[in-house]
């Protein structure tokens, strides 16, 4: 029998047809923060502890910098503390710039983390690649950093992209921060993070992205570039060099992801409000420092609260502890209405299978649906952040995909209440498939998996019972083979190997 025109065939493939922008059920930037774990009063003692703690208990081995510009705006240095008195911090918080712009380079990418606006991108540290293929780590490299890059640019659900991984074949601090900064740039084009290991790597940091810009006035127009500052030990404890670091970002116009990351139980209490508390209290600190160096620099406000498994101590990104403790303190940054940055999806899977697949689900999904405008670490990361996969790039597209749609949340209004489309199927054919509002509806409020299979098991035999693992490896592979793209013209970087030490090799940046 011939099939009919219009039927099964076609709906599949007009599903399959990309998506203009304006119907699209998702993007970058819908609001959240339906999900909220914390009443009121919970929000009111975590504020008023977390005041405690800056302005009664503060903050040891503050540099000198850092305690003359503080101090010149009203914070106590006394028997080796930095105090934050509770008038400052509040002024602070008031003060603080809500109106941040983290730009990509094609203006398409430009992010707004306001309010509830959520976003999803990588970041991490992984030491480590998942082999997928062998079910084995190796060492990660310069190279994978690039990969990475060019995979999430093809990736809709994947908003921006942070260093996800260290190149290992990096011999020394300079080369690792230049050449993280320059595979970066050249794999993608969405807005990048990354971070600085010594200050003097500052300045041909710097160097190289205003030279990409095509000078300093044009990347403090648009900087599409951000810097993550971990500039906490925790508890309590300022990290030197990362304080001096904030100082040069902030001279050169760079927007700065102010980043506590303290483990609870380890170095964070295990009470997860208390762990929220520290980690709020931490972050405000560094938002005082921030803006008593320059008022108003555009600054993400980053508590990051991990999770020890306290049977082995080990760090568990992927439990439901996790996802309450970045709910919690994602709630609290809404609450102050400061963007703000906080992790997700953080699987201590080592591959990809169902135990990834439910920790980066729950997770994301809980990221989102608390409004966290910024959630990093949400696509790629295995092994409690020790791993990092391309290939689960890929797959996690789909399941950020799936976490949108229900950040995005259902529409009441007098068409989607569906009246007078009830009544027309009560007198008609008594099914809703061929009725104008699901047609209209099809792609408009549903979203399809890229990569997921939703083929009946008769249709999964005949296609020769594909896994999805494996679709993904296909589609590592063909985006690695045929995408080279050309984010930096030949003639700056021309220029940038003759300044600096490039160790990706030309040739390995175009098709063979």
């Amino acid at each position: 029998m011939s099939r009919r025109a219009g039927g099964r065939s076609a709906r599949k493939a007009m599903r399959a047809a990309p998506l203009s922008e304006e119907i699209r059920p998702i993007c970058a930037g819908m609001s959240g923060g339906r999900y909220k774990p914390l009443s009121d009063d919970d929000i009111a003692q975590i504020h008023e502890a977390a005041m405690e703690i800056l302005s009664d208990i503060g903050f040891k081995d503050a540099t000198e910098g850092c305690i003359a510009a503080c101090t010149a705006v009203g914070a106590i240095y006394r028997d080796g503390r930095l105090f934050f008195p509770r008038d400052l911090v509040l002024e602070t918080i008031k003060t603080a710039n809500r109106d941040i712009t983290l730009c990509g380079r094609d203006s398409k990418h430009d992010i707004h983390p306001q309010g509830t606006k959520v976003h999803f991108g990588t970041a991490g540290a992984a030491v480590h690649i998942v082999n997928v293929e062998k079910n084995e780590y190796r060492e990660s490299m310069l190279q994978d950093l690039y990969d990475a890059a060019r995979i999430v640019d093809q990736q809709d659900n994947i908003h921006f992209f942070q260093r996800p991984l260290v190149p290992r074949d990096m011999t020394n601090e300079l080369d690792l921060d230049i050449n993280t900064l320059y595979a970066s740039l050249s794999g993608t084009n969405k807005h990048i993070g990354t971070s600085i290991t010594l200050v003097e790597n500052c300045k041909p940091f710097v160097d190289m992205i205003y030279a990409v810009a095509g000078g300093e006035n044009a990347f403090r127009a648009r900087p599409f570039v951000s810097v993550s500052a971990t500039f906490i030990v925790p508890p309590l404890r300022f990290a030197t060099e990362a304080l001096d670091v904030i100082g040069e970002m902030v001279n050169a116009g760079v927007p700065v992801l102010l980043l506590s990351a303290g483990q609870a139980g380890a170095t964070s209490p295990a009470a997860l409000a208390g762990s929220v508390v520290q980690s709020i209290a931490e972050v405000l600190a560094g938002l005082v420092y921030i803006n008593a160096l320059a008022p108003g620099h555009p600054a993400i406000f980053g508590p990051w609260p991990f999770v020890s498994d306290l049977r082995t101590g080990a760090m568990s990104g992927g439990s439901g502890e996790q996802s309450l403790l970045i709910a919690a303190v994602t709630q609290m940054a809404n609450h102050y209405d400061l963007p703000c940055g906080v992790p997700a999806g953080m699987s201590d899977a080592k591959m990809p299978d169902i135990q990834s697949g439910y920790e980066k689900g729950i997770t994301t999904v809980m990221a989102g649906l608390s409004g966290g405008n910024m959630v990093y670490e949400a696509a790629g990361m295995h092994g409690s952040l020790l791993g990092f996969c391309l290939e689960s790039l890929i797959l996690d597209n789909d399941i950020l995909g799936q976490s949108l749609r229900c950040v995005r949340g259902i529409e009441v209004n007098e068409d989607t209440l569906s009246l007078d489309t009830i009544r027309n199927v009560i007198n008609g054919p008594e099914h809703f498939l061929g009725q104008p509002q699901t047609l209209d509806l099809m792609q408009k409020e549903y979203i399809y998996p890229v990569i997921g299979d939703r083929t009946t098991p008769k249709e999964w035999e005949e296609l020769q019972k594909p896994e999805i693992v494996i679709k993904a490896i296909k589609e590592k592979r063909r985006i690695l083979v045929e995408f080279f793209p050309q984010y930096i013209s030949e003639a700056v970087d021309a220029d940038l190997r003759a300044r600096f030490d490039i160790k990706l090799p030309r040739e390995r940046m175009k098709r063979a």
